[in-house]
């Protein structure tokens, strides 16, 4: 069990997050703790339960060398965090259908008879989806698992910040991963504040909501 959780409150989690650029390098988060953080993020829901979201966590320095190049204008995330976070969302996700949804049925979540309902009301669906169809999909659900994952980092006394400026046409081959299956949705730096970031202003909720 970790000692490092700073925090249950999620008006302070959500209020005190903060786009966190510069970390104290001296701060490793381990990999228990960064497998806590990640398992609270897949709490996330998604398109039919078929969690498309897939972590890369780039910490060693090898693997952050090969990141750099990549990275554009987010070379001090890169260079000062504990991680950088790269999610992906797998277009062939539905394979993991039986692994899911079988599970379901066997810890008494549904019965066996609902989950051949969904199988059969979704496997066409799932076959015939065009591939921009399912970037769509991943793009949503990959949205997802990532906000919940900084807001799991916060309540471990971590901050995060999210990065779209980097090469996607090239982050999956540059680790070995099939580009054609992995589709990049954001890079998360990941690791111990160095400073306290800056407030930012957010639209009054009359600018953003209607009421019918």
């Amino acid at each position: 069990m970790t000692t490092t959780q700073v925090t249950n409150d999620f008006n302070k989690i959500v209020t005190g997050r903060r786009s966190i650029k510069t970390y104290d390098k001296s701060v490793k988060i381990s990999r228990d703790e960064m497998t806590e953080i990640l398992t609270l993020a897949t709490l996330a829901p998604s398109s039919v339960n078929m969690q498309p979201w897939r972590f890369l966590v780039i910490e060693s320095p090898e693997a952050k060398a090969t990141l750099a190049p990549l990275a554009r204008f987010n070379q001090t995330q890169v260079d000062t965090s504990s991680a950088v976070i790269a999610v992906f969302g797998d277009l062939n996700n539905f394979e993991k259908f039986e692994e899911i949804y079988g599970t379901a049925v066997e810890k008494g979540y549904m019965p066996l008879e609902v989950k051949e309902r969904i199988h059969s009301s979704f496997s066409e669906y799932f076959e015939t989806i065009s591939r921009k169809n399912m970037e769509d999909v991943v793009l949503v659900d990959g949205g997802l698992v990532s906000m919940q994952l900084m807001l799991a980092a916060r309540a471990y006394g971590y901050d995060t910040n999210p990065i779209g400026g980097y090469e996607k046409e090239k982050i999956a081959e540059a680790y070995g991963l099939d580009k054609d299956r992995y589709f990049p949705v954001m890079l998360i730096s990941i690791g111990k504040a160095a400073d306290n970031g800056h407030p930012s202003v957010r639209l009054p909720i009359e600018q953003v909501a209607q009421w019918k």
